[in-house]
């Protein structure tokens, strides 16, 4: 048998006067085309996506990535959509790559990203995958590990 204790507020109290939420995001995104990231700007560009997540009032808890493709780990800010996240973290770090270098004139992200949730005992788990995406993708393509991550939330 289950039992319920339901909280009454006193008079004058409420229970949730503020808003809580601690929702972390694992996203991944590829670059179109062939328009590649060099490697000693990736350390920038992550830095710069972090100001974009802060900004919104979420936290970047890790970043990383290859020439082709990035993986953040966040937590989901409260006043704001993981679409409209990806949408303002792709627009402008887009942006911000075509200012840095005239070799990125033709730089952009693809349409779509992959999301995950990540259980609050993972996170120092996915936080290092991120942070070892090169050495990682010596042994698997960008397609190997989203067919994996697909594998793995398909159920």
């Amino acid at each position: 048998m289950i039992h319920l204790h339901i909280l009454e507020p006193r008079r004058g109290d409420t229970l949730m006067q503020n808003t809580f939420t601690k929702i972390f995001i694992h996203t991944t995104f590829h670059v179109k085309d062939t328009c590649n990231i060099d490697k000693s700007d990736l350390p920038r560009l992550c830095a710069y996506i972090k100001g974009i997540v802060q900004n919104e009032g979420g936290t970047l808890i890790a970043s990383g990535g290859t020439n082709n493709h990035i993986h953040l780990l966040f937590t989901q800010p409260k006043t704001v959509t993981l679409s409209n996240l990806m949408m303002k973290i792709k627009a402008n770090s887009s942006r911000w790559l075509k200012e840095v270098d005239p070799q990125y004139r033709a730089f952009a992200w693809q349409d779509g990203y992959g999301a995950f949730s990540v259980s609050a005992s993972k996170v120092a788990t996915v936080a290092q995958y991120i942070m070892t995406q090169e050495e990682h993708h010596k042994k698997k393509t960008f397609a190997e590990e989203m067919e994996e991550f697909m594998a793995a939330y398909s159920n």
